[in-house]
Order: C-alpha cells, then structure tokens, then sequence
C-alpha cells in the first residue's frame, strides 16, 4: 500500500491534472477519472443506505462487503494495467441476489424509487452505479478495461434493486408502484 496522505492538499491538481496509481498524470475530466469517480459516488451512495438505521444487518452486512469491492474496482480503474475484480466478485453478488430475490413478490409493475428513507438512497446508489457502468464501457472504448469491472457493476445494478425492494417492504411495507394510468 502507498502511502498515507499525512498533508490532504499537494497542490498538485491546481493545473486540472491528478495523479493515477502508478504514479502517472492525467487531467481531472479524463474517461478513467470519470469512470472511478462515479465508482466513487457510488460508494458515498451505498454509505447513504447504511447511514439509516433501519437497514437490517444482513443487507448492511453485504453491502459494506460492496463497498470494499467498491474500493478494489476504483483502485483498478486508477491504476492502468491493474486487476481486482474477480469473478469471485461476481459471483458473490449473484448470490446475494438469489438470496434476497427469493421470497420477494413478483414484479408484474415498474416501481419507483421510494418506499422509504433506505430504499429510497439505495434506489439513488442503483443508478449511481448504472451511471459509472456507462462511464466505465466509455472508457473501454479508448483504453483497456477488463470485462470483470463491467460485469461487477450491472450485477450491483441489479443488486441495488433487489435491496431497494426488500428495504421498501421492511420500511412502509409496500413499494411505490408506477401508475401508468394517473389522473392529472
């Protein structure tokens, strides 16, 4: 591990550059900053479902898990050349999704994000997520990016979901379905 920052500001970023992990520059709006920016973001996303304290301690469980991963993606996208992700990742996550999927009802409407305080911030970290999966395939259209990234963040897509969902029934017991058909 590098070192730790004892000093936060280096200055250095003031000409709209920014250090990568292997100790190259490159400008603060490239596609790679962007990509483990949003990744990132994400993070701070799922840190906003933790901070309720209604989240039940399997999710929070699973979800710091995500954020470590999280952590190990953005450090892959920092550092050209780097592998973390692993399909043990992966499969993890599909897991996951098959354990809390399981006695979920099932969707016959779209919903929409809400039904609570930590459904609602996980339904903003899916799409968090889903954006940093787009900046991610924008960046492998210009440089090396392996397809385990990729395939980490759209099974933490469909995660979110799946967590948004059970959250919304623990918190309101119901979720906010999509009503195509409203009056104005």
């Amino acid at each position: 591990m590098g070192n730790r920052l004892s000093k936060i500001y280096t200055r250095t970023g003031d000409d709209g550059t920014t250090g990568l992990g292997d100790g190259s520059r490159t400008q603060k709006d490239g596609l790679r900053v962007e990509a483990y920016g949003t990744v990132d973001e994400a993070n701070s996303g799922i840190g906003m479902v933790l901070a309720v304290e209604t989240v039940p301690n399997d999710i929070a469980k699973c979800l710091t898990e995500v954020q470590h991963d999280l952590f190990d993606l953005g450090g892959e996208l920092c550092i050209p050349g780097h592998a973390a992700i692993t399909n043990d990742f992966i499969e993890r996550l599909e897991k996951e999704l098959d354990r809390l999927n399981a006695d979920l009802p099932p969707l016959k409407d779209f919903i929409l994000p809400g039904g609570g305080q930590a459904a609602a911030s996980c339904h903003l970290a899916r799409t968090i997520v889903r954006r940093a999966e787009r900046r991610v395939i924008a960046l492998k259209r210009t440089e090396p990016v392996r397809d385990e990234v990729i395939r980490y963040l759209n099974r933490l897509s469909d995660l979110l979901f799946v967590i948004a969902r059970r959250l919304a029934l623990t918190e309101s017991g119901q979720e906010v379905i999509w009503n195509r058909k409203r009056e104005d």
